[in-house]
Order: C-alpha cells, then sequence, then structure tokens
C-alpha cells in the first residue's frame, strides 16, 4: 500500500453482503457460533424459500469455505449509505459473459455440482434468478434484522475510523483480526491477511486505488476482493457481535443495567442505540440525557446525528461493567 492507497482506504456497508453471508450461515455452509439463536429461528423461513425458489440450491452450491467464490453475486459496496436495492442493481448489471466465466471458476477444482444444479448454472437469465433469490431473502430473512445490523456495523466504521484519524492504520486495524496485520515499511506499507494454507500467498498492489474495508455481522471471518473488475476490498466480522448482556451487578447498580448496556455499546447515535437495544428512541434519549449529566458519555454532532462517547470516567466504569457482565 502506498502513501496515495492508505489516503483513499475507507469503510463502507454491505447489506447485500450481509445477505449472502446469511444464507451461507442458513445452509450450514459455516459454523453457526453467536449466531446459532438467530439461524434456528430464521431456518424455516429459509427452508420455505428453497422450496419456492430452485435457484436458491444452485446459488448455496456456489459457496466454498477458503476458496474463490463468484465475485458477482456479492459485489464490494460503494460506501457506508448504499441500499440494498442499489447494491442489487449493480449485480443485476453483471454481463452474461463475465458471470459465467465466475462462476466456471468458482467450481473449478471442487466437486461439480448435480445434474439440475448445473442446468440452473448454465441458464442465460442465471445473473436475473440469482438476484431473484438474494431479493426474496433480503426481504424475508435479513431486512426485519438490517436496523440491529447497520447499527452494529456502523459502530464499527465509526470506531475505526475515529482510531484511524487518531492514531494511524495500524490502531485502526488493531483487533480486526488475528489474521490481519499491518506492516509499515520505509515509504509503503504492507496488509498481511493469511486466508489460505501454505503454498498460496500472493502479492497484490493497489495501484493507488486503495483499499474498501467492510465489516460484517454474519460473516464468517475474514474474505477479499483481489480481482481487478471490482474494488480491492477485505471483509471482517464486526465489533459487537456478541456485545455482552446486561450486566446485573457491580458498577451496574449505581448507573442502572439499560445505562451500563448503553455504555458498553459506544460509540453509536440514539437511533443506532434503540436498535441494537431495541428500545424506542425517546427512551434512549432519556438515558443518554442522564448519562451525559454525570459525565459518562460525550456526543459529537455528525451530520444531522449526534454521535455519543464514553468520557475517560465513562471508559473506567464501563471495564468495571463488562468484568461483572455474565
Amino acid at each position: 500500500m502506498s502513501p496515495q492507497d492508505v489516503m483513499t482506504s475507507r469503510f463502507a456497508v454491505s447489506p447485500l453482503i450481509e445477505t449472502m453471508h446469511a444464507l451461507w450461515l442458513l445452509c450450514g455452509g459455516q459454523e453457526a457460533g453467536v449466531h446459532r439463536e438467530w439461524v434456528v429461528r430464521h431456518r424455516p423461513a429459509y427452508e420455505r424459500l428453497r422450496a419456492e425458489l430452485p435457484a436458491l440450491t444452485a446459488l448455496v452450491a456456489l459457496f466454498r469455505r477458503g476458496e474463490y467464490n463468484a465475485d458477482f453475486i456479492a459485489p464490494p459496496p460503494s460506501g457506508v449509505g448504499v441500499s440494498f436495492e442499489e447494491e442489487l442493481a449493480v449485480m443485476r448489471a453483471t454481463p452474461l459473459a463475465q458471470a459465467r466465466d465466475e462462476i466456471a471458476r468458482n467450481l473449478r477444482g471442487g466437486p461439480p455440482p448435480a445434474p439440475h444444479l448445473r442446468a440452473v448454472l448454465d441458464r442465460p437469465d442465471i445473473v436475473e434468478l440469482l438476484a431473484e433469490v438474494l431479493s426474496a431473502a433480503w426481504t424475508r430473512i435479513v431486512a426485519p434484522d438490517w436496523p440491529r445490523f447497520r447499527a452494529i456495523l456502523e459502530g464499527d466504521v465509526v470506531h475505526r475510523a475515529g482510531r484511524l484519524a487518531a492514531y494511524g492504520w495500524a490502531a485502526a486495524l488493531e483487533g480486526l483480526s488475528s489474521r490481519v496485520r499491518w506492516r509499515a515499511d520505509d515509504g509503503d506499507g504492507h496488509l498481511a491477511v493469511r486466508m489460505k494454507g501454505p503454498g498460496h500467498d500472493e502479492r497484490h498492489r493497489l495501484g493507488g486505488r486503495g483499499l474498501l474495508f467492510v465489516p460484517s455481522v454474519l460473516g464468517p471471518g475474514v474474505g477479499a476482493y483481489l480481482e481487478d473488475a471490482w474494488p480491492y476490498a477485505l471483509v471482517y466480522q464486526a465489533r459487537g457481535i456478541a456485545a455482552p448482556a446486561a450486566p446485573r451487578g457491580g458498577p451496574a447498580r449505581l448507573i442502572g443495567a439499560t445505562r451500563a448496556a448503553i455504555l458498553l455499546r459506544l460509540p453509536a447515535t440514539t437511533t443506532q442505540l434503540a436498535a441494537l437495544l431495541d428500545m424506542s428512541v425517546g427512551g434512549i434519549g432519556d438515558h443518554v440525557a442522564a448519562l451525559r449529566e454525570a459525565g459518562l458519555i460525550t456526543g459529537t454532532r455528525v451530520g444531522r446525528s449526534v454521535l455519543y462517547h464514553r468520557t475517560p470516567l465513562g471508559d473506567a466504569l464501563a471495564e468495571g461493567s463488562a468484568a461483572v457482565s455474565p
């Protein structure tokens, strides 16, 4: 990464990538882990969708862990505020030749799909078929949970962007993944990402385009887009996926479980906190006002919203709350 790459790298949020990751979880392509309850709750909707849209089975046949997966299915997003519909329009615009090439590469080296699935993947309208699957999965499975997911993702972006501005890339990427390391060199830097076993070493130059960092709630870990047809992007698990439950003792007795839970989820706006804690914006606002009066948090206006951060005193109390949470 040249100095130009460092300057042009940015963060983005993708509802389409989150929808693809939801299907990975629901089809059993990755371990549910902390999302086990979510998978159990949504598996019936997934099975109904699979019965209605045969192309869904063809889509999940393309999911391969640790190997290349067709990029056109969920292209890298262009920014933080892009809607699912805008992303799906980009996916729908994929030329058939490109889709066929990526599907062929996706299947290379793996077990061949069943003949009826291969017939679906070979159809001339395969891009539209897969777009219909993703649209239905978004509407029925992901969209109801998107306010909470978006709050987590935007919170991750705010946290890392703040550390980037204050301390640089090494601090911004701290805790992103044990498989990601920033290495500063003379003039340039390297982002080392461990994704495969020995014998799969690759080096890529960004050429001044920078790198897109995309947090995910449901994703399995670290993934990358390294094709010239797309912006180079790194997908990683967002902070706060398994946020601690509201503590029941210790410092929480001083301010209440809800206010302690708010402290643990900052930085965030009142709208994001309402989504994360399943409360009304007005109810959150009352707690936020009390926390500000107590000197535990402070707010900074960002556009039309106010982003709340912990003060040093709030940090100390939050650390105590985390220590006693179940």
